[in-house]
């Protein structure tokens, strides 16, 4: 699985010109499922998230996870993140999951989330979104799951 994490300021997620999404404060997270994800991938970067230290403290250092500033997750599914772009112009999308499986792997995304007791959100899966966001800095982070089980040495 990829997230792809965008500190905001606020946000919100439009299906057919209904809002289906709103935050204030927190981080907007697209999230792509990749075939072979399961739920160690989906634990690893819920978790993850909601402890990155990206939001500011007072010396303006990144020493603040959404935990510690009681930030809400806007959390959108995008296949998209799985392209590819190794040949061609055109992206291809082999890598991403079956909608079925992506779809019940980012609902237990979520899930897990809001076991944070933070307040999540979420766009509308396999819809046509437009989200609004009003990027905060900007900071935009990219987590992959698959990143855990091949650490680098340092």
């Amino acid at each position: 699985m990829k997230a792809l994490l965008q500190r905001v300021t606020k946000a919100s997620v439009t299906v057919n010109d209904e809002v289906v999404g709103r935050i204030g404060h927190g981080l907007v997270v697209f999230v792509g499922v990749a075939n072979g994800d399961n739920e160690e991938d989906a634990q690893y970067l819920s978790q993850k998230i909601v402890e990155m230290r990206i939001f500011t403290d007072a010396d303006g250092k990144f020493n603040l996870s959404l935990l510690d500033t009681s930030g809400e997750l806007l959390a959108v599914s995008q296949f998209t993140l799985m392209a590819s772009t190794r040949k061609g112009r055109r992206p291809g999308f082999t890598d991403a999951a079956p909608p079925e499986i992506a779809e019940s792997l980012f609902n237990r995304f979520v899930e897990l989330l809001k076991t944070s007791g933070l307040r999540v959100e979420t766009g509308r899966f396999q819809q046509h979104m437009q989200v609004e966001i009003h990027n905060d800095g900007p900071v935009t982070i990219m987590i992959d799951s698959r990143e855990r089980l091949n650490p680098r040495s340092s």
